[in-house]
């Protein structure tokens, strides 16, 4: 199998694989204060400072949680509820577009707690309009709680304006948080310098990055939030106090020992990386359109402006599902740009806050790289494409209705 699927999740490192076996023999809860146990947390913090030392923070501001997700909703969550313990601020400012660990976390807090959710609209690429959340932090912005957003678009791959985003809050006192889970291993993370750069004050500003270590070739299962120290959060997990009392529960050594020595892999070679990702990313890019013509490239066209490991194209008159269980039965594993229920294809919310038409938004498919991958990879993709693009064509788009609509 060829696999093609990175930005779901990236085949583990040989480095994290060992770290991981080796800890998994280590027998001591990290909060025990007998010897086990102390070798137990000195193993723990060690990796949290490992870790911290690749996203430019200190080892006390990164929490574990158990993926990125949970750390999508202890940011929004958080923030929010400390937000309010003084004064209303219900406002949430969000981009379109965003991943549903944030969509779901927003749709939960304006039902069941009140919170007041504002989209901002991105443009043709899927990048964020300045000029809205400028508008958006001028009017009013005491009475808002946080702004969320992606650091590059999980989709598209399109590279978000994190720090000019930065620099707005920053100067409206309103808190940032980041998720940086499709961005770290790609990009740089320097959590400290971005505050620096762009003068955050205590609690606002760039306050919070999520990531996961399981997109970098570290084991499922384990996350982290990245907090600044000035910025208190109300926790989603209550019990022993752990980790500054903001996710309690015993900690996972042997998964946090691994997720460090992927991400010391990752930040060591990272520009290596990048640049070789980059290279394969453009070559598919080049071929998918030599193959296809038709198909249109979603997100920055511009190198510079997407992640390098992320192609992103919508093949007119075909569903996207259709060409991905035919490349998948040609042996090349890949990941639609839409979301099913049911069965039911529907089209990218990504694309359509793009401005792209609905067939646009069915006939998405993500191929994106990682750490693993070779040209041959691209090769067997460039290969199988054509005759699943001629069968998925002639297939045609699904009818939207079915018999359980009767």
């Amino acid at each position: 199998m060829v696999y093609l699927d990175h930005a779901a999740t990236t085949p583990m490192r040989p480095e994290s694989i060992a770290a991981l076996n080796d800890a998994l023999a280590v027998v001591g809860n990290p909060s025990s204060i007998h010897s086990a146990g102390q070798h137990a947390k000195r193993l723990l913090e060690e990796s949290r400072e490992r870790i911290a030392a690749t996203l430019g923070a200190d080892g006390i501001e990164v929490v574990f949680t158990g993926n990125g997700t949970e750390a999508v909703n202890l940011a929004i969550k958080g923030l929010w509820w400390s937000r309010q313990s003084d004064v209303a601020r219900p406002r949430i400012l969000v981009p379109a577009g965003e991943h549903h660990a944030t969509l779901d976390t927003l749709e939960w807090l304006a039902r069941h707690e009140g919170a007041i959710v504002e989209e901002l609209p991105v443009d043709e690429v899927g990048r964020l309009r300045l000029e809205a959340l400028e508008a958006a932090l001028a009017r009013d912005a005491a009475s808002i709680g946080l702004v969320t957003m992606i650091w590059a678009n999980n989709e598209v791959g399109t590279i978000q304006p994190v720090e000019e985003v930065a620099r707005l809050t920053a100067r409206a006192a309103v808190p940032l948080h980041i998720d940086a889970i499709s961005a770290y291993g790609q990009l740089p993370v320097d959590f400290h310098g971005m505050r620096e750069a762009t003068r955050a004050p205590a609690g606002a500003g760039l306050v919070a990055v999520s990531v996961s270590a399981h997109k970098i070739g570290g084991p499922a299962g384990i996350g982290a939030l990245v907090l600044d120290r000035t910025a208190p959060v109300e926790p989603l997990i209550h019990g022993g106090g752990q980790q500054r009392r903001v996710r309690s529960g015993t900690q996972d050594v042997a998964a946090a020992v691994a997720f460090a020595a992927a991400a010391v892999a990752v930040h060591e070679r990272l520009a290596e990386d990048a640049e070789r990702m980059s290279a394969l990313r453009d070559r598919l890019i080049a071929g998918t359109l030599a193959a296809v013509p038709s198909a249109v490239l979603s997100g920055d066209p511009d190198p510079a402006g997407r992640l390098p490991g992320n192609v992103h194209f919508s093949f007119p008159g075909c569903e996207g599902d259709s060409l991905l269980f035919l490349l998948d039965a040609a042996g090349v594993a890949v990941s639609t740009g839409s979301a099913c229920q049911a069965g039911v294809p529907e089209p990218s919310h990504v694309l359509m806050a793009m401005g792209r038409s609905e067939s646009d938004a069915r006939g998405a498919l993500r191929i994106t790289l990682g750490h693993a991958s070779t040209d041959a990879d691209v090769d067997a993709f460039l290969a199988a494409l054509p005759g699943a693009y001629e069968q998925a064509a002639r297939a045609g788009l699904a009818a939207r209705a079915t018999s359980f609509d009767r």
